[in-house]
């Protein structure tokens, strides 16, 4: 559990390197980061199978580094489109990772929701736990295929964070086509991915359904001050994030009659 002196975020990013630097050294760590990030530019195929997280390294990497940017930028996009200023009952992480997306946005509601996470990876089920318990929120991890996206309610939110990349074209279509049903019926919709456009060439198309369903398309970069441990990964495997960036599909869920 987070201490509450603290900033929940930095409370939780502390309690992650306790975790993940109880066997390993930062050396380490930053070698399985350079692996893991080209892994994510050049071998989409190898982290839809889970292959990136098949050391205790990349796992740490994953947890450490990737975990928290993707927190800052759901708490940045959810707050900027006003997606929380109404409370989910409920929030459906799908491929959820380490389960920071739909922490991230279930905070920014007040920490008020239940959130659910499915993913296929065990380890990141375990982490997703994890995840929720740390940052006291009421929640549960799950192994499942996002593919098949859960049944919600009026008043509920899905979340698919930089996971529709990783699906096949006919995969992401039945997901895209049960969201907008989902939408349709209440339930409010955020699709999130990176901006670069060769992880996802289907984007134009998608968007422009989603703004036939009464959603928008964004593009987000806004500067960030990293905390020291973040900005000692980033500088050690060489790269640069003095802003975050991604793009986001965004459906309101139908108006309540």
């Amino acid at each position: 559990m987070i201490d509450v002196s603290m900033d929940p975020f930095d409370a939780w990013l502390s309690a992650l390197e306790a975790r993940h630097l109880a066997d390993l050294r930062v050396p380490e760590v930053t070698r399985a980061l350079r692996a893991l990030s080209s892994a994510y530019v050049e071998r989409r195929h190898k982290v839809a199978s889970g292959a990136t997280l098949d050391s205790a390294g990349k796992r740490a990497a994953f947890a450490l580094f990737y975990g928290p940017l993707h927190f800052l930028t759901v708490a940045h996009v959810v707050r900027e489109l006003g997606a929380a200023v109404q409370a989910p009952g409920t929030i459906v992480d799908l491929g959820c990772g380490t389960g920071v997306a739909g922490a991230a946005w279930a905070l920014e509601a007040g920490a008020t929701p239940f959130v659910t996470g499915i993913d296929r990876h065990p380890w990141a089920v375990e982490e997703t736990r994890w995840t929720y318990r740390q940052l006291g929120l009421r929640g549960h991890g799950g192994t499942g295929d996002l593919t098949r996206v859960p049944k919600t309610s009026r008043g509920s939110a899905i979340v698919a964070a930089y996971a529709l990349n990783e699906l096949a074209p006919d995969a992401r279509l039945r997901v895209e086509g049960r969201l907008l049903d989902a939408a349709a019926s209440g339930t409010r919709v955020l699709i999130i991915e990176p901006i670069a456009r060769g992880i996802t060439p289907w984007w134009q198309e998608a968007a422009q359904r989603i703004a036939a369903a009464g959603g928008r398309a964004d593009e987000w970069r806004f500067s960030v001050d990293l905390p020291p441990l973040l900005r000692l990964f980033d500088k050690a495997a060489g790269l640069n994030h003095r802003e975050l960036t991604a793009r986001t599909l965004y459906l309101p869920g139908a108006r309540a009659a």
